[in-house]
């Protein structure tokens, strides 16, 4: 399986948002035909006040039904279908009442919607330099841990979702290689201060301890927040093997990294250090 993680510099205007991914996954697949694509976290509106966000989301069709959806689901649904290759969607706002969910969508390469997950650990933070963040004003929190299958195409791959935040909860990484995943993605939108410091660090970690790879798409660039401030976000999307090596890493701006899922390799480590074995501490 090739992977790309699509990396892009998303603002508050959703509709210029979906023309940026629009183009670097056609680029992206054009040049380096992966099957399987990553966007980033909240991708469709970065930034803004909550009025802003609310506008920007979607109220998401039941799953399975295969009834349409907003402007954002059929755009990945299309691109899925076009290119027939799996595609992560990143995650968008899903609106559940008063509140949003930071929700990631994933397409079968026919179309069909094979898994969603909303974000479990909501980012309610001050960075040491005295920047606040409270996702909780606008956003509710998940409570599922989702994998699901690859596909015929791709054997008996199990994928993970997860979002930003939750990369600092290890005993979420731990029950999804429980449930079966080889493979781990992971969308972001981590703060230039926070990711500098332990973007690469965490996912390495996280990669080491559940032996798993993984796909992390982030957001780079500025950004306003609802005050007007300008806000950095960190980039470095990269792609981590099941021993924890960095395969392939995009720098600043909008661009993309690709690697090959070596499942071989997967065995490998997980044949020499048998870690879900040696568990004593559940």
């Amino acid at each position: 399986m090739r992977i790309s993680v699509i990396q892009m510099s998303p603002g508050s205007d959703k509709d210029q948002n979906l023309g940026q991914a629009e183009r670097l996954v056609e680029a992206c697949v054009a040049s380096e035909k992966p099957d399987l694509i990553v966007l980033p976290e909240v991708w469709t509106c970065l930034g803004g006040n909550r009025d802003t966000k609310f506008a920007a989301a979607e109220e998401l069709p039941f799953k399975g039904s295969g009834a349409p959806g907003g402007p954002a689901y059929e755009f990945l649904r299309a691109l899925a279908r076009r290119h027939n290759l799996l595609v992560h969607g990143g995650s968008i706002g899903e609106r559940r009442g008063d509140r949003l969910a930071n929700t990631t969508l994933v397409f079968a390469p026919d179309g069909t919607e094979a898994a969603r997950y909303s974000k479990i650990h909501l980012f309610d933070i001050t960075t040491p330099t005295g920047a606040s963040y409270r996702e909780s004003d606008t956003y509710c929190a998940g409570e599922e841990v989702v994998t699901f299958p690859a596909g015929p195409r791709f054997g008996d791959l199990r994928i993970g979702l997860a979002i930003c935040y939750d990369i600092r909860f290890g005993e979420l990484f731990h029950r999804l290689r429980q449930q079966g995943a080889e493979l781990i993605l992971l969308p972001a939108a981590f703060t230039a201060e926070t990711g500098e410091a332990h973007w690469e660090t965490l996912i390495r970690a996280r990669a080491i301890e559940t032996q798993c790879w993984f796909a992390a798409a982030g957001t780079t660039g500025l950004h306003r927040d609802a005050s007007g401030q300008a806000r950095a976000t960190y980039g470095h999307s990269l792609v981590v093997d099941a021993w924890g090596t960095v395969v392939a890493q995009a720098s600043s701006g909008e661009s993309w990294a690709t690697a090959r899922l070596d499942q071989q390799l997967t065995r490998r480590v997980r044949e020499g250090i048998p870690v879900m074995q040696h568990r004593r501490l559940m």
